[in-house]
This record gives C-alpha cells, sequence and structure tokens, in this order.
C-alpha cells in the first residue's frame, strides 16, 4: 500500500514529525501502561493496550462496520473512511452523517486528513490498517479490532469499551433480540432455506455462515442451503455451479459497478431459470450497503426490515 501525503509549509512539516515519531510513540502506546492518567481509561486491543480518554468527543473510524458500530453506540465521528472513491458512506446511514469528513478509503486512508481532524480517538481494524498502526498511533490514541464481519459482536464489545458506552450497547442487543423475534413470529423461519449470493468484480460469492450476513440469518434462525453451511467467509463459484446457489428464496447483491461483475451472466442464464427460488418468484436483489458493508446494529435493522417485507407472507412448501 502506498500512502502519500502530498503536504506544503508548516502542514508537511507537522506531517513529517509525526511520521518520524510514530515508530517510537506507536510502539509504545501499544505496550503494557501501568496506568492512566486522569480523564483516560485503558482498552486492551488486538495491537496492545491504550490510555483512552474516558469520553472520546473527536472520533475517526477506518472502516464501514466501525461507522456504524459508533453510529449506534451514540457517537458520531468527525472523520470516515469510504468503501471506494467516490462511494460516499453506506445509503442506509443517510441522514446521520452530515458533517462526516471523508479520510480516504478502507484501502487506502488519508493520514494527512486524519492528522487536520485533530482526532482523539482512531478505531480500525488489524486486517486493515496493521502497516499504518504506528502512524496512526501517533496522532491520536488508536483502538484496533483484530477483525471484521463475522465477529461484528465482539468488536461491538470492544467499542463500547473504548467509546464509554456499555449502556447504550445493552440497549441495542435488547432491541437486536426483540427484533429477530418479530421476525420469528412472522415468518417460518425454520422451514426457509435462505441463499445469499453477491457479485464483486472478479468473484461470484456464494455467502457461508461465517460472514457478517452469516450471523444475522443464523441469528434468526433461517436454513441454509447445504452450499453454504460452512463456517467459511465465502465459495467463489463460476457460472457453471449455478445450481449451487439455489434456496427456498435467493438473495441476491452486488458491489460496486454491476457492470463489472458477472451478476447479469448469472441472472440471463438458461440455468438460472432452472433454480426452484426462480421459478417461484423468491428471488431479491437487496442493497449491498446495509446487507455486506453496514456490519452492525444499523445494518442489521435494516436487514430485517428487507426479511419482513419480502417474507412475511411466505408459506412453507410454497417454493
Amino acid at each position: 500500500m502506498n500512502f502519500k501525503l502530498p503536504l506544503t509549509g508548516g502542514s508537511r512539516i507537522v506531517a513529517l514529525l509525526v511520521l518520524a515519531l510514530s515508530l517510537t510513540l506507536g510502539a509504545a502506546q501499544a505496550q503494557e501502561a501501568a496506568a492512566c492518567e486522569t480523564g483516560f481509561h485503558l482498552v486492551v486491543h488486538n495491537m496492545g493496550e491504550t490510555c483512552v480518554p474516558e469520553h472520546p468527543e473527536r472520533v475517526v473510524v477506518l472502516d464501514t462496520g466501525h461507522l456504524d458500530g459508533a453510529l449506534s453506540l451514540g457517537v458520531k465521528p468527525i472523520g470516515s473512511v469510504e468503501a471506494f472513491a467516490g462511494a460516499g458512506f453506506p445509503a442506509y446511514l443517510d441522514g446521520m452523517t452530515e458533517g462526516i469528513a471523508v479520510v480516504g478509503t478502507i484501502a487506502e486512508p488519508n493520514l494527512e486528513a486524519i492528522l487536520a481532524l485533530n482526532p482523539d480517538l482512531i478505531l480500525s481494524a488489524t486486517l486493515r490498517h496493521e502497516a499504518i498502526y504506528p502512524q496512526l498511533a501517533a496522532i491520536a490514541p488508536t483502538v484496533f479490532t483484530e477483525s471484521v464481519g463475522v465477529v461484528w459482536k465482539e468488536n461491538l464489545e470492544l467499542f463500547a469499551e473504548a467509546l464509554n458506552r456499555h449502556d447504550l450497547l445493552d440497549i441495542r442487543w435488547a432491541e437486536y433480540n426483540a427484533r429477530i423475534a418479530a421476525i420469528r413470529s412472522a415468518v417460518p423461519v425454520q422451514d426457509i432455506e435462505v441463499s445469499i449470493i453477491r457479485f464483486v468484480s472478479g468473484q461470484n460469492r456464494l455467502m457461508q455462515r461465517g460472514s457478517f450476513i452469516g450471523t444475522v440469518i443464523d441469528d434468526i434462525g433461517f436454513a441454509r442451503p447445504e452450499s453454504q453451511r460452512s463456517e467459511e467467509f465465502m465459495l467463489t463459484i463460476s457460472q457453471e455451479q449455478i445450481d449451487l446457489v439455489d434456496g427456498d428464496v435467493i438473495f441476491v447483491s452486488y458491489y460496486g459497478d454491476p457492470g463489472e461483475t458477472e451478476m447479469s451472466a448469472f441472472l440471463d442464464s438458461p440455468l438460472w431459470q432452472t433454480l426452484s427460488a426462480v421459478q417461484n418468484g423468491n428471488v431479491y436483489e437487496v442493497d449491498d450497503d446495509h446487507w455486506f458493508l453496514g456490519i452492525g446494529f444499523l445494518g442489521a435493522n435494516r436487514i430485517f426490515d428487507d426479511l419482513l417485507i419480502r417474507l412475511s407472507g411466505y408459506e412453507a412448501g410454497q417454493a
């Protein structure tokens, strides 16, 4: 990854000083701390231990799931990355992200932009940004989850610790479980095999149980087709394997430009027309933003909405 800082004047000097100090300061922050000064609390995370303000007010997040997590816990970040250049923030968060500055993309955070915001906490993941942890930790206290996606529940615990919002976390879990109970009352979940395929450039992904959406579907209690019961993240398939997509219901999504994926080729294929879900009219396109990029309570709530709208009239055996 190439992180460029095209700066001039005083800002360039400040940034260079930060980067020069990063290896020592960042490493020191990650080491065990004997105690934190007044107004800070110790947070143990994937890169070590860090003293974090008791009530952070200027938070920068470097993944879409971390954005969902912060907002769901009542903290509006001052800066966040976008999934890819020009993507903006996830559409399902419309109305909640006004005023949040874009600080690069998930693949390439903009260190200059982060520094300029003068954050008091940075949230990210080792999976995403381990290589630049020292630079980030030199800018502000930095807390890393290990990964993203399937571990979203564990990540929320860490967010609540870093943001000092355990009270709201308990409320969100109660709301999450209440919504699951409502779906189970309206939909015969145990009788429906839910199939999920996501098209990205160069890959046709059958989503497995080891993903954010996999955990949500499992929590509700839906069955999964045999092709999608793995604990892995996904299974990449070709057009010749379209039969693996079948289920009682198929949810379809795409990431980025659909024209750069094989979605049209799949949906127009004669093999696609042989699937029972297709023949019974049980195929639904869903928004990639909350089904796959949201990774948190707010995204899950929108998934619950979709499931209730699509399946509340479903009768067992109709597929």
